[in-house]
């Protein structure tokens, strides 16, 4: 069994169901876990580049899983599978290509962005799936993995509307919880954004939403 680091324990630990997709697998350590483990029955790695490929192929010999060349959601039929995972790209481009098939999204999806899970948290919300889950992992720098199920028409219930805008940037699961590492995280965030006199629009948008959480959690 492959070696899986924190953040593909912690997505593989949202999964169990008959057939996964994974896009994007590389080297498909998340799916042959998944395998044999039992946590799935089925898998399908979906490529679009030859290297990616042939490392996938090679990982999954002998196990029941099929790789696929094609781009994103392209390589799936809508309802063929039961879960869907992406892991280890930019929001901007899970977004785009989730937002390219949205008929052919499963029902269960599990996202790990790099950066700007923000945009990812936006999609959930305008697209009628409920964010069930996110954690926060630490490796190279901190990851932030989102689980989504698709719930119809009916508001989110993990957006309290308490501050909506900080929901979104800041993680409404993650505000819950109020975990110690994520409150250090804030912490250190807001000591690093206060140093600059001059900073971009959306920096700013971030920066006072973290002071409005930590005024409400440490008021003086």
């Amino acid at each position: 069994m492959p070696h899986l680091d924190e953040r593909l324990k912690k997505v593989a630990q949202q999964i169990r169901v008959t057939t996964h997709v994974d896009i994007g697998s590389d080297h498909a350590n998340l799916l042959v876990a998944l395998l044999r483990s039992g946590r799935v029955k089925k898998g399908i790695a979906i490529e679009n580049k030859q290297q990616p490929l042939l490392h996938s192929q090679q990982a999954l010999v002998g196990l029941d899983a099929e790789v696929r060349f094609a781009d994103g959601l392209d390589g799936l039929l809508a309802g063929e599978a039961d879960s869907l995972s992406i892991c280890g790209m930019g929001a901007e481009n899970i977004v785009s290509i989730l937002e390219r098939s949205p008929e052919r999204i499963p029902e269960f999806v599990v996202l790990q962005p790099n950066r700007r899970p923000d945009l990812i948290r936006r999609w959930g919300f305008a697209s009628q799936f409920h964010l069930v889950d996110e954690q926060l992992v630490f490796g190279h720098w901190p990851y932030v993995i989102l689980t989504y199920r698709k719930m119809g028409h009916e508001a989110d219930p993990a957006f309290q509307q308490i501050d909506h805008q900080a929901d979104l940037l800041l993680g409404p699961w993650l505000l819950q919880r109020r975990e110690t590492a994520f409150v250090e995280l804030l912490l250190e965030e807001q000591s690093y954004w206060h140093n600059f006199t001059q900073i971009s629009e959306r920096s700013l948008e971030r920066r006072d939403a973290i002071d409005r959480v930590l005024k409400r959690w440490y008021p003086l």
